[in-house]
């Protein structure tokens, strides 16, 4: 006789029933359904929370990219600045007990500035000479040298095809008037024109103003 629990009993001898392939004790359809209610929630906990922390981490990076170098005294680094005096001494260290290593006697002279000390500042000349001045030798007068191996042509325009109306020897000293992507106005003997940006020494790479 067949018994209750699904087993066919004959002397000696009992043989279960076999399931079919997919199917399941009814304990682990539960089982199942639990584990896979767990893993959606898990989930949709977890791809927020990933979301959350990777926004900060591209937000640093973009921080970083545009973050300006700045000195003791809040200005950028590098920079251009000109000489306020006459006659500057360039020091081999940052402090008048330290010797002198040049004296410029040419005010206006453009000077690139690359660090700071306290009251000091670290130029660097157009030859590529460094040493450390007073911040009271230098002035925010933007100056530039003419550079090139020829006479430089000054335009009417920013633009090559426009009359020239200056041509002058590298190393001639111009104030510096505004500056473009490819062009910078300037004031050359007492009137104004336009020389290309690779003709300067006195202007930061990409640098801009009016």
């Amino acid at each position: 006789m067949p018994g209750c629990d699904g087993e066919v009993q004959k002397p000696h001898l009992t043989v279960k029933r076999a399931r079919r392939p997919d199917a399941l004790p009814p304990h682990a359809g539960r089982a199942l359904l639990a584990c896979l209610t767990l893993l959606f929630v898990l989930l949709a906990v977890m791809v927020p929370l990933r979301a959350g922390r990777a926004a900060p981490a591209l937000g640093m990076a973009e921080g970083a990219v545009a973050a300006v170098k700045r000195g003791a005294s809040g200005l950028p680094l590098p920079r251009f600045v000109s000489l306020a005096a006459g006659r500057a001494n360039m020091r081999v260290g940052p402090g008048r007990q330290y010797p002198i290593r040049w004296v410029y006697t040419r005010r206006h002279w453009p000077l690139k500035v690359i660090d700071e000390y306290g009251h000091w500042r670290l130029v660097e000349d157009a030859d590529g000479t460094r040493g450390w001045m007073h911040a009271a030798l230098l002035s925010g007068r933007r100056t530039a040298l003419l550079r090139g191996r020829d006479r430089i042509a000054l335009h009417a325009r920013p633009d090559a095809g426009s009359s020239v109306r200056y041509r002058a020897e590298p190393g001639v000293l111009v104030d510096l008037l505004a500056c473009r992507p490819l062009w910078c106005r300037v004031r050359i003997l007492g009137g104004k024109a336009w020389v290309e940006r690779r003709h300067l020494w006195g202007v930061l790479k990409g640098e801009t103003f009016e």
